[in-house]
């Protein structure tokens, strides 16, 4: 037919096989996801199993022993006591004060009490109407975990169908309520009532907050002091009491969000020798069952029981062989962080020497992105703190001397120089960039700029102390 014609396409495609998939994931996952996978495994394939050690006769004698003396020394020490009671007539006959005690210190038990739950207690016992407390429940509702407003009363007020001044005035109410600062539209507004609470409403800091917020944030003390027919050195100190108010008032009611992590490995020295050791508690050490071996064996199953049952087994011995090779692997990878970072275990952090997965990859004879993935989210347990594992991969410069030193440690040598720099007259960036050099380490000023700003240092302008 005119108009149509054949066309062919060559491509390639690189499509992952779902064990090597299983296998990748397995070398890359932490070590709390790995158990969850592995847990996962072991609910789906009946015939991978958990090995158990059992006890042995002494051990079961031993336990029996340590019980059995403990017991008869609870035992002993009860009976001491209900002797003591029974002839104690302050025991005997409590009074009314100490009552009185007893339940106050069970009344100061504390809960986790959230903000708005804090809010609306403080709601019982203030003097409003029926219909006050319910706009103030609405307006508590829009009060978010910081203890900022969320919806000005303009907008409340047309979502409601009440008056403006009804919820302005119910809002004038809560921002007299705990934590001081709560119901508040911006950190202005926040920091303004925390002020007038402490008898400020008339002050230098009051005004500052008030008309000159922005120029603070900045540390522009010179034109503050200039606008209020001050000096810098007042402003400064008006600064510092600012800083003491709290920016975030509900932050208090809110649960810390504390992050654990558990090591995959511990590197510690033992004598005079640096040993490894692998974490692998949190792994279950797994086995493929004799029993489905046994019934693998058996002729008189069906060919498809038996199938299922060796597609099964040899899923579960490419687990446990991809688990062993993910150990495997992570220890290597640690064994060659240790060789090259000795100076960093043996002296600290300023002491980290550049290094390259590249580098590691070659002599634990794998890719580097096998390197990648291995040192994905795993982390290592040093006597200088727990480090991410890729905390040790950095690259670094080439001192005047010929030495290696890596990017973490210049940032530390640039922290350094700003904790002990003269406050009223602040290293600038150049000038840390001369002393790097005078000390045999090149580096760009733009480099010095970008290390301190992941190092959480202001500039120099800001820096300065009047």
């Amino acid at each position: 037919m005119a108009g149509m014609q054949q066309v062919q396409n060559l491509s390639m495609q690189q499509t992952l096989a779902p064990q090597l998939q299983q296998s990748l994931q397995i070398l890359q996952v932490p070590l709390l996801e790995l158990r969850n996978l592995i847990q996962a495994e072991l609910s789906t394939n009946p015939v991978i199993e958990e090995e158990r050690t059992e006890p042995t006769v002494e051990d079961k004698q031993r336990e029996h022993d340590e019980f059995q003396e403990e017991f008869e020394h609870l035992a002993k020490l009860d009976e001491e006591w209900r002797d003591y009671m029974s002839q104690s007539s302050a025991y005997s006959s409590r009074s009314q004060e100490d009552e009185e005690r007893r339940q106050f210190f069970f009344d100061s038990i504390t809960s986790n009490e959230t903000l708005q739950q804090h809010l609306l207690e403080q709601l019982q016992t203030s003097d409003l109407t029926d219909s006050g407390r319910k706009i103030a429940e609405f307006i508590i509702g829009n009060i978010d975990d910081m203890g900022f407003l969320q919806a000005a009363p303009e907008e409340m007020a047309q979502n409601s169908g009440l008056e403006t001044g009804q919820i302005q005035e119910v809002l004038e109410l809560i921002q007299t309520f705990h934590p001081v600062g709560v119901g508040s539209r911006d950190l202005r507004e926040c920091l303004l009532i925390q002020l007038r609470r402490l008898g400020k409403a008339d002050s230098m800091e009051y005004r500052i907050v008030a008309n000159h917020l922005e120029d603070l944030g900045k540390h522009r003390y010179p034109e503050i002091a200039r606008r209020l027919n001050s000096t810098p050195e007042q402003i400064q100190k008006c600064a510092h009491f600012i800083a003491t108010l709290d920016p975030k008032p509900g932050q208090l009611f809110t649960p810390d969000q504390t992050n654990y992590v558990l090591p995959d490995v511990t590197i510690e020295k033992i004598g005079n020798e640096w040993q490894i050791s692998l974490n692998g508690e949190q792994i279950p050490h797994l086995r493929i069952s004799n029993t489905y071996k046994d019934l693998m064996a058996r002729e008189e199953n069906p060919a498809d029981v038996r199938d299922y049952i060796r597609e099964k087994i040899r899923s579960g011995k490419f687990l446990i062989k991809s688990i062993h090779q993910r150990q495997q692997t992570i220890s290597n990878i640690a064994q060659e962080i240790l060789a090259r970072q000795i100076e960093f275990f043996e002296k600290g952090p300023t002491a980290l020497r550049p290094l390259t997965m590249v580098q590691v990859a070659e002599v634990v004879g794998v890719h580097e992105t096998t390197v990648s993935r291995a040192i994905s989210g795993k982390y290592i347990a040093t006597p200088w703190g727990v480090f991410e594992m890729k905390y040790f991969f950095t690259p670094g410069y080439q001192t005047s001397g010929g030495e290696a030193m890596s990017n973490t440690s210049v940032k530390n040598a640039i922290v350094e120089l700003v904790r002990g720099e003269e406050t009223r007259m602040p290293l600038s960036d150049k000038e840390i960039v001369d002393i790097l050099t005078e000390r045999g380490i090149p580096i760009a000023r733009r480099t010095v700029a970008k290390y301190r700003a992941e190092a959480g240092i202001l500039p120099s302008n800001l820096r300065k102390s009047y």
